[in-house]
């Protein structure tokens, strides 16, 4: 493991980065200090930027979204979602045609079938007494306790439904504000017996898919990428299950746990520490994107 101070130092190395958006890119609400430019200084050098994200919208709401927290979109090739993924396994009837919906009203747009199937299954939303399965793009109230929803997964695990999760995160921060995830609850949902179903980092399909969005730039080996994350479970997890070369943000959601001040470097005790308990074994540790 090299600790690094700046993305330039090591970025030639790779024709092409797998970068997660929040907490390397974004926190939510607007860019985090350098990432945006060290994203279009590694793009001018004529590396290619894979945004590969767990956010449960498909590729062009995530594109709007992040526009208005103020990234550029010279800043970035292409998306691959765990939405996008998600989207297309439910459109195959990985959960059935009838599905409760656990999840925000702007999520809307996840039921809109995909361009790239050409005969969809029917998908209706309907209350939980009457679903074939349930559809988790996250909590109502991302600030509720995930165990308020036991008594529905109760009912549903009786039911045998499975549950299609659409963005595996446990926890995002929003600026200041830690709030929980899809994943959080998928992960309640398998404690108590019932069965979920994951399309994002760390697993496998969201990494296909972002592999089908570099080759159709350029081919590049999975020597010659680069996956950028905060996420010890999600990023880090799925870069090393994929063999890709790993560049872990400690300024993330392990800022405190690694003594990493905003803009700072990590402090090299609490860095190993933190690597040991969570079991990330990364190529490269910067505190922050820049």
């Amino acid at each position: 493991m090299q600790i690094i101070s700046a993305l330039s130092e090591v970025s030639d190395r790779y024709p092409a980065l797998f970068v997660d958006l929040w907490g390397c890119v974004h926190d939510g609400l607007k860019p985090l200090p350098g990432a945006v430019e060290a994203l279009q200084a590694y793009r001018a050098g004529g590396g290619v930027v894979i945004l590969v994200t767990n956010s449960p919208r498909p590729r062009a709401g995530v594109a709007a979204q992040i526009e208005d927290i103020g990234v550029p979109d010279d800043a970035y090739d292409n998306i691959a979602t765990s939405g996008d993924s998600a989207r297309v396994a439910m459109f195959d009837g990985a959960v059935g045609n009838k599905v409760w919906h656990l999840g925000p009203d702007h999520d809307a747009g996840f039921f809109d079938p995909p361009a790239i199937l050409s005969n969809p299954t029917p998908i209706e939303r309907v209350p939980l007494d009457q679903a074939e399965g349930i559809v988790c793009t996250g909590p109502f109230d991302p600030l509720a306790d995930p165990s308020d929803l036991r008594p529905q997964f109760l009912a549903a695990k009786t039911r045998g439904l499975k549950l299609l999760c659409a963005n595996p995160d446990i926890v995002v921060d929003r600026g200041e504000r830690r709030e929980w995830c899809a994943g959080a609850l998928a992960k309640l949902y398998t404690e108590m017996g019932g069965e979920s179903l994951y399309f994002g980092k760390p697993h496998p399909p969201i990494y296909d898919l972002a592999r089908r969005r570099l080759a159709a730039i350029k081919e590049v080996s999975d020597a010659g990428i680069l996956a950028i994350g905060d996420g010890p479970v999600t990023d880090a997890s799925g870069a090393m299950g994929e063999n890709l070369d790993l560049l872990f943000i400690s300024g993330g959601l392990g800022a405190v746990e690694t003594g990493t001040a905003p803009g700072g470097d990590p402090d090299p005790t609490k860095l190993n520490a933190y690597l040991a308990q969570t079991g990330v074994s990364p190529t490269y540790v910067i505190g922050t994107l820049r």
